[in-house]
């Protein structure tokens, strides 16, 4: 069962609070990424998956039950993001974890494993770029018409550069805060734009309940 502090946080960023996305990163994402470093040993690459975790639970998020345990959640996550990340690196993912909590990572990372399973992985990678892609063009476009090119740059040094919050802030003259709330508002509107986007539901299942409403 979820925590009560869980539970409002989840309220809180369901109405966009900025400060509640942050709270939540700041409390989950030291425990994430000591558990997926664990298994990679880059801690490079290990960031990257805790990234896709906390996109893949704001993709889920229309759909979370705010009873069920927050922190369960957000390691399955990981894990399936773990496997992903090794299945594209050519690492057959055989090893089981057994220190996440609540016993819910004790089961083997390749469970899905298999010809069907990896072909669906293969597709799920082109579709999601495909469609990455597009909605990306589709958010720059509509900042391009509008003049906002402040915040183009901002998003352009945190994910093409791969610049810190605070070094941007600095390259820019701008308030940290600003940054983050750019690329809150930025990533809370590609996620909805991927959902939007039309992508099969037996390659993304997480999305068929958001159709189904």
């Amino acid at each position: 069962m979820s925590s009560e502090s869980d539970r409002l946080l989840i309220q809180q960023i369901r109405k966009g609070d900025q400060r509640a996305w942050e709270a939540l990163i700041a409390r989950y994402e030291g425990r994430l990424l000591a558990f997926v470093d664990r298994r990679l040993h880059d801690r490079s690459a290990s960031e990257d998956v805790v990234q896709e975790t906390f996109v893949g639970f704001l993709n889920s998020l229309p759909n979370f039950d705010e009873h069920r345990e927050l922190q369960t959640y957000l390691f399955t996550i990981a894990s399936h993001k773990l496997t992903d990340h090794l299945r594209r690196a050519g690492r057959h993912p055989l090893k089981p974890i057994s220190d996440s909590p609540s016993g819910v990572l004790d089961q083997q990372l390749d469970q899905h494993s298999g010809a069907s399973s990896m072909a669906r992985s293969q597709e799920r990678r082109e579709l999601e770029s495909a469609a990455i892609i597009r909605c990306l063009g589709t958010m720059i476009r509509a900042w391009q018409e509008k003049g906002d090119w402040n915040r183009i740059k901002v998003l352009e040094l945190l994910w093409v550069k791969g610049w810190a919050n605070r070094d941007v802030a600095a390259f820019l003259n701008i308030s940290e805060q600003q940054v983050a709330n750019y690329r809150f508002a930025a990533v809370k509107k590609l996620t909805e734009l991927i959902r939007a986007a039309g992508l099969p539901a037996d390659v993304f299942p997480e999305l068929q309940a958001t159709r189904d409403e």
